[in-house]
């Protein structure tokens, strides 16, 4: 029987602008099956990012449980959230957030320093991912000598390096061309059905939620509907 990779109960963040309080969360309630490949749907200030945020550890809820792999994240503090993020949870953003000055492999390599692995083993580690994502002859090329698909090929290779359970990216085709973006499904698609990894990700584009096995319908930080793949 398939586990729940992340399960989040009565879930809510609220955030204060210009004296209001906006509820970006909603006493939110799901359920996400180990190694399946769901799609967040949803306009902006619906609450997909704050979610993607919420379940990777990086932001906290004012209340609700969130499990993530069996693992409480209300009940770890900082250094040990930390550690669980390095070990559990690779991140994929709109905007690539690759370091400029790096070449691919050291901006693959670079988040596996917080890991215990050696230095010759992150490197095979970052080579290995790189070759996942088909950019093994573009190892050594900085950022601004690749294209946008590129970059975000060297962005995924990042976040399976560490070999993580669940994958969180956040829109990560808003910035690509429309073939392009189709490619970066085929490739996070792929990864998922070859490595087991559980992908979460949000987007504005049907046509990218329709190659889900699972979409998920935010507004106003409620979850409306759940529709599955035929």
């Amino acid at each position: 029987m398939t586990q729940a990779m992340i399960r989040v109960k009565k879930l809510c963040k609220a955030y204060s602008k210009g004296g209001q309080t906006l509820q970006v969360l909603d006493h939110l309630d799901l359920e996400m099956e180990e190694g399946r490949f769901y799609a967040l749907m949803g306009p902006s200030g619906s609450g997909k990012t704050t979610l993607l945020n919420m379940v990777g550890g990086l932001d906290r809820p004012d209340s609700g449980e969130i499990f993530v792999a069996g693992e409480d994240l209300n009940g770890l503090d900082g250094a040990a959230l930390a550690h669980f993020r390095a070990e559990n949870v690779g991140f994929v953003f709109q905007g690539f957030n690759l370091i400029p000055v790096l070449t691919a492999l050291e901006n693959v390599e670079l988040p596996l320093t917080l890991s215990p692995l050696s230095r010759r083993e992150r490197r095979k580690h970052a080579e290995y991912a790189l070759e996942l994502v088909g950019l093994s002859d573009r190892k050594h090329h900085r950022p601004k000598q690749l294209s946008g698909g590129q970059e975000q090929r060297v962005a995924i290779a990042r976040a399976v390096a560490s070999d993580p359970k669940v994958i969180l990216a956040d829109e990560p085709t808003a910035n690509l061309d429309s073939a392009t973006s189709e490619q970066i499904i085929d490739l996070m698609l792929e990864l998922n059905k070859e490595q087991g990894v559980t992908f979460l990700f949000s987007t504005h584009d049907p046509r990218a939620a329709e190659r889900a096995k699972r979409t998920l319908h935010l507004e106003k930080g409620v979850l409306l509907e759940q529709e599955v793949a035929a």
